[in-house]
């Protein structure tokens, strides 16, 4: 009969996932499979809807990123009307999006991964939680938390609200930027830069003591994320491109509506989640993790050829002397590459706030419908967002697609945690170290299951061991 062990606190993920872990005759482990189990359907109730409302629809698909889900529908916008935007839009739109890194990236690494890496995976579960950091660490947490709220005050600066804001529109803003508004947000910066720069020392220092961690993360995938057309590093509006774990380009770069010349999604009868895969080296397999590839801050770092910004340079060039010089294949070093992406948005921000042009006050441009379709593409903190949307001619939307970021990272999170429960678990001797590497192995992606497939109710992880017979020989829960 299955066991049922009860571990608080919750686990430190967005959403709801359960991992189920096969097990061979012998007891070793085959598979570890993570099921989402929880939706909304986004993308069937926003049909019939006109496409200018899609923003605000959309970025109630989460509370962490509606930033990332507006800019991608009003890009989609954009498309449909067939503008260009102002010049001036354009560059609040990046100020925007750098800002939701900040605090997104910030969360991320602060609250959900610092006690994992300042604390220990082994530590005891009731304080391996932002409040033990706050015991252990009082001025990382508070400088933490801090950095976060920074972010989030400048998108509030921007649009009037931190969350769920109707400041983006298709064609451009709704409301220029101010000279008090600019000064403000300047004035924060110096304290957020200080703050990087200590985490990403605390990070270093780290590496050390994880270096067997580092291992099981690392294995060869295809990477994929959004670059200027020079190749340098873009979280607003690139080309698509894909590279291999060796740093070759495999795909320079696709225009936004063309994702599906290189993207296919499939799907398995056990988790709402599809499973994106690059169509070149499909058809699609998942035992074998044919086309996988990996998004998001890891993604980004390694297929873009430079930053183009001086300090976050300096950071890539020691980011990849983790791998081989070009590449870094251990998902571990996501928490490295979201510092570094931090620090790219701090210097892209100060750099953009300084432009000339920054307080013009034409930030929208108007037009009617001039297509039925239309695509948005951003990176969003998490990874590559794509909002795709057909309409009539009255504008009403008749079909809409979004893949999200954690999406396009399911296949490389199954890998994940199968490495890390071949190497751990052992029949159905599971520790609460080992749940918690599990845990880890989910979490290095930031998974957002929410936007994913849209889920409901509080945070949840139930992770059960599985016979060759498919009788569940350990049930473990949290939540």
């Amino acid at each position: 009969m299955a066991k049922t062990l009860r571990i608080e606190p919750i686990t430190r993920i967005e959403g709801h996932a359960k991992v189920s872990i096969y097990l061979d005759d012998s007891g070793e482990v085959r598979e570890a499979r993570m099921h989402v189990v929880e939706f909304r359907a986004f993308e069937k109730f926003c049909v019939g809807r006109p496409f200018y409302e899609m923003p605000g629809i959309t970025n109630r698909i989460c509370g962490i990123c509606p930033t990332s889900h507006a800019l991608a529908s009003v890009k989609a916008g954009d498309a449909i009307m067939g503008v260009a935007i102002p010049p001036v839009a354009a560059k609040l739109r990046r100020i925007f999006n750098w800002a939701q890194y900040v605090q997104s990236h910030a969360l991320s690494f602060f609250h959900l991964s610092a006690p994992d890496l300042l604390l220990g995976f082994d530590h005891h579960p009731a304080t391996r939680n932002v409040m033990g950091l706050v015991q252990k660490y009082p001025d990382v947490a508070r400088r933490g938390i801090r950095l976060r709220g920074i972010g989030q005050e400048i998108i509030r600066i921007l649009a009037d609200k931190s969350i769920h804001q109707a400041w983006a529109v298709p064609g451009g803003v709704r409301q220029p930027l101010t000279a008090e508004k600019r000064d403000a947000i300047k004035a924060m910066l110096p304290e957020a830069f200080e703050t990087i720069g200590l985490a990403t020392g605390l990070l270093k220092k780290s590496f050390d003591q994880y270096s067997s961690d580092v291992e099981v993360y690392d294995f060869p995938s295809l990477f994929a994320g959004l670059v200027t057309p020079e190749g340098g590093l873009e979280h607003y509006d690139g080309l698509l491109r894909f590279s291999a774990s060796d740093g070759t380009v495999i795909e320079p770069g696709i225009a936004n509506d063309r994702y599906r010349d290189s993207i296919e999604e499939a799907t398995e009868d056990w988790s709402y989640l599809k499973f994106p895969f690059f169509r070149a080296h499909g058809p699609y397999n998942r035992a074998e993790y044919s086309g996988m590839y990996r998004v998001g801050p890891l993604g980004r770092l390694n297929v873009c050829d430079f930053t183009g910004m001086p300090r976050a340079d300096e950071e890539l060039a020691a980011f990849r002397r983790l791998g081989n010089g070009r590449t870094v294949t251990s998902s571990f070093h996501y928490h490295y590459a979201r510092l570094i992406e931090i620090l790219f948005a701090l210097e892209k921000i100060e750099q953009t706030l300084n432009e000339k042009d920054i307080l013009d006050d034409w930030v929208r441009a108007e037009a009617g419908v001039n297509r039925l379709h239309g695509v948005g593409m951003v990176e969003a903190p998490r990874g590559t967002l794509i909002h795709d949307y057909h309409v009539d001619r009255n504008g009403l939307i008749t079909d809409v697609n979004l893949i999200v970021s954690t999406g396009h990272n399911n296949l490389a999170i199954n890998r994940t945690i199968t490495n890390i429960a071949k190497r751990y678990v052992r029949g159905a001797d599971v520790s609460e170290g080992m749940l918690n590497r599990v845990e880890h192995g989910i979490r290095v992606y930031d998974p957002c299951l929410s936007c994913s497939t849209h889920a409901v109710g509080k945070m949840l992880l139930q992770l059960q061991v599985v016979s060759p017979t498919g009788t569940v020989v350990r049930d473990l829960r949290r939540g």
